[in-house]
């Protein structure tokens, strides 16, 4: 079986207080359909939830607002999803784990999938991690864009990432801001490709 290839990238450094050792890097894996490519980064976009997310709900808010500055900077114009030319679907997975075991979510929610990517459970406002120094909160972002008048999928990427959960960066906010500027960093990304952006 193939391996992607991996590259390493650095992610600018984020004035946040509270982070006195740099944080792992954020895994990002993205494709795209090679006919279509010159469709990417322009024209009009939607940036909704994807299906099987709570559209309404607070812990994906940050995630989609950290999303559309991310496709504005690359040229994307947000518009209503009647006037859209391209729709992007926004899935979040969210939970607790210890020394890289998976052990429960952050907060309780319904996930579905997009672009074949797992997605999950999202992170509440206000809530106690818990837990001793070793647990990491890991954050899995994943972002479809389609084009509308086909419903195909045109670009998907994925970002992980795995933060202390007393860092600064696991916060909704910080943390979404975080992952979505990995994800789209050197936009569109190798096809197939999985590379390291490192949060310094």
């Amino acid at each position: 079986m193939k391996l992607p290839k991996l590259v390493l990238l650095s992610l600018g450094t984020i004035g946040l207080a509270g982070c006195a050792t740099a944080p792992g890097p954020v895994e990002v894996t993205r494709f795209h359909d090679a006919a279509a490519i010159a469709q990417v980064g322009s024209g009009t976009i939607f940036i909704e939830a994807a299906p099987g997310e709570d559209a309404s709900g607070l812990e994906l808010a940050p995630y989609k607002s950290a999303v559309a500055r991310e496709l504005a900077a690359l040229g994307y114009r947000e518009t209503s999803r009647e006037d859209a030319q391209h729709i992007a679907q926004v899935a979040l997975d969210r939970y607790i784990s210890r020394e890289g075991n998976r052990r429960g979510p952050v907060s309780v929610g319904v996930g579905g999938s997009t672009g074949g990517y797992r997605s999950g459970v999202g992170m509440g406002i206000g809530i106690n991690l818990g837990g001793g120094a070793k647990d990491l909160v890991d954050t899995e972002l994943a972002v479809a864009i389609k084009d509308k008048a086909s419903e195909s999928n045109i670009w998907e990427g994925r970002a992980q990432f795995a933060v202390k959960e007393n860092s600064e960066l696991a916060r909704a906010d910080a943390n979404a801001q975080t992952v979505a500027s990995a994800l789209f960093r050197e936009f569109p990304g190798g096809n197939g490709e999985t590379v390291e952006v490192w949060v310094q």
